[in-house]
């Protein structure tokens, strides 16, 4: 059995979100940004939630930015089955992406304190997890 790739708790009116892909540095990939979105938009009526707190497992950083290896293997595989430029946002990345964004404006208008512990490396989809 595998642990989640991000880990969801409620305690004493905080929502607390934590990346839990450390040997990756909590590297943001489409199945966690999904997870996340949901988490979020049910938490943004949930009265048990008053602020919610985000934090990366391990102790090298918060979030490594986008999975860069899953972005490549599905650069890999479009190219194998000769999907071009203009198809690419029906990719799983390009999938990846758009829910990113989406994500990342929710975050930025969300009803409730968000608060981000940014210890350690916080580089491209984790700055916008951050802000």
């Amino acid at each position: 059995m595998t642990e989640a790739e991000v880990l969801f708790d409620k305690r004493d009116g905080v929502g607390l979100v934590t990346l839990n892909r450390p040997k990756a540095i909590n590297a943001l990939n489409h199945p966690m940004a999904q997870a996340i979105l949901s988490t979020l938009r049910e938490w943004a009526d949930d009265d048990e939630v008053r602020t919610v707190v985000l934090t990366g497992a391990g102790e090298r950083g918060l979030c490594a930015g986008g999975d860069i290896v899953a972005i490549h293997t599905d650069a890999k595989n479009a190219v194998a089955h000769g999907v071009s430029r203009r198809d690419s946002a029906d990719s799983p990345s390009g999938r990846f992406w758009r829910d990113e964004y989406i994500l990342n404006a929710l975050i930025g208008n969300y009803p409730k304190p968000y608060v981000a512990v940014m210890d350690g490396i916080v580089m491209g989809g984790g700055v916008g997890l951050s802000a």
